[in-house]
Parts: C-alpha cells; structure tokens; sequence
C-alpha cells in the first residue's frame, strides 16, 4: 500500500499526456508531467514522495521534500492566518500547523522545529511545534556515554532542549555548553545521564575515561611544543573550550592525571611541562 507523507519505492507503470502513472502494485498514483525526464522509462523503479495536493489529489514527486511523516524538522513559516500557520516542506502543498498545535504562536518568516505527521482523517500532512507531546519517554535503545544525534528544538531556562535519534527528547544544560547552538542545528552528542524519572541529560562532550586519556595525550603534546600553557585549576570553562575544545571537568581530570605521573607542574592559571 502507498505510504502517504513518505518515500514510496515505485514502478512506472503508463504514461500519458498528465504524467507517468507510478505503482507498487496494487495502487497507482500520478507523477505530473512537469517532473518527467527523458531518462525515466516504463518498468523503472522510482523513489517518490507521495502527497495530497492544493487540489486534494494523490500526487508523487521525485523532489527531495524537507521532512516526511513521523519526523522531526526545522521548517519555515511561509503564511499565517488565524486558523494556524502553513510551512515550507519542498512540496506545491504546505504543511499546515493548526493553533492549538503550536508552542508558542508562529511568525511569518520565522523557522520552528516541528513534528510532521499524518493526520488520519483527511489523510493530509500535519505539523505541531508541541514536540514534547510525540517523543518516547521509555524503551531506550541507547545508554550512558553512547553517542546520539541532536537535533536542537528551543532554548529554556535551563539549556537547550534536543531530539534524540528522531525518537526521544533531551536536555542540554547551559553551564555545559561551550559553543554556538541554535534551534534547528544537527548535531552529534553524548548521553550523560538518564535520570530515575526518565529525563536525559545530554552532552556535546565525549564522556567516559577514554576521552580523558586522548585529552591528556593532546595536552602533553601540545607542552613538548609550547613548554607551557596558561590555563589552570581557576582558568574560566570558555578559555578552557577555546583552546582544547573539551568541559572544565574533563579538563582538570587530564591535567591531574598528567600531575600524578609527574610530567607537569600546575599552578591555578597556568601548567608547565617537567624538564
């Protein structure tokens, strides 16, 4: 059966003065004629998203749409009225956000991570901003210290709220983040907690011993070169990031442990290679 909102792997079944008829073997949809290349023939096997138009027909496309159902995307309102708010999805048709599914109202020109999905009843795509309501609170496929992918939703006041692999959420604590982030940026992350109450803690840091050890081995052979470096035990957390791109903590720990073997001297602002 076509999967409406998706990818569907289709055959080329007819073509005719609308477009090419696609299949998948028991249901046929139309590719209009405007997307058919010369290089597309009967019998080939397309990759298309299929979607209800302006009109409310069935159509395919072989463009590649920004989001698809039962996804998380960063989207861009394209018109509002006072029924909701219409987004950019790649498509002729936009996706609509109804009021009540918005987080906070959207603006004309403003881009919102959302959540796209089939709206059972009219068989048209929907979004919500709501993201919190569409996220999977247990059976985590991931544990402590793995590394995940990020997409960031918003800001709070306690950090930056983030998709985990498209299925679950998390948070970003501010006194933890080191570098530019912005609603809608992809990025890779680290599981740091997953609290008794089910919440996670996320970290753009590798976390575990192993990252201590690379980052004393980075630090040592920076000291062979320089001799010293003015960073310590009271230097700020940004000085710290700027230089070795690592947290404070991991930072201290691979000092103390370049310390214990006696291979550094160390003083509240500055570190020193041993002669």
């Amino acid at each position: 059966m076509i999967a409406i909102g998706k990818y569907n792997q289709l055959r080329v079944a007819a073509k005719n003065s609308q477009g090419l008829s696609l299949t998948d073997g028991t249901t046929e949809v139309l590719l209009p004629i405007n997307e058919v290349t010369d290089d597309i023939a009967l019998g080939d096997e397309v990759d298309a998203f299929v979607y209800l138009n302006k009109d409310g027909n069935t159509i395919a496309t072989l463009k590649e749409v920004f989001a698809t159902a039962d996804e998380f995307a960063y989207l861009q309102v394209v018109s509002v009225n006072d029924s909701g708010a219409f987004l950019d999805i790649g498509t002729d048709k936009d996706i609509f956000v109804p009021t009540r599914d918005q987080k906070r109202p959207m603006e004309l020109g403003e881009s919102y991570v959302v959540y796209v999905y089939l709206d059972e009843f009219s068989n048209k795509l929907l979004a919500s901003s709501k993201v919190d309501q569409f996220v999977g609170t247990d059976n985590y496929e991931f544990e402590e210290g793995d590394t995940v992918d990020l997409l960031i939703v918003d800001k709070s006041d306690l950090g930056y709220n983030a998709i985990i692999n498209n299925e679950f959420i998390g948070l970003l604590y501010h006194n933890e983040v080191f570098s530019t982030v912005e609603p809608g940026q992809r990025t890779t992350g680290w599981i740091k907690t997953i609290r008794i109450d089910g919440k996670i803690d996320l970290t753009l840091q590798p976390s575990g011993f192993g990252h201590i050890l690379e980052t004393k081995d980075y630090i040592l052979e920076e000291l062979k070169v320089v001799g010293e470096i003015n960073l310590g035990d009271k230097s700020s957390p940004d000085e710290i990031y700027n230089r070795f791109q690592v947290s404070k903590s991991a930072f201290k720990k691979a000092i103390g442990g370049l310390y214990k073997e006696r291979l550094i001297t160390l003083s509240d602002y500055q570190i020193k290679l041993v002669k």
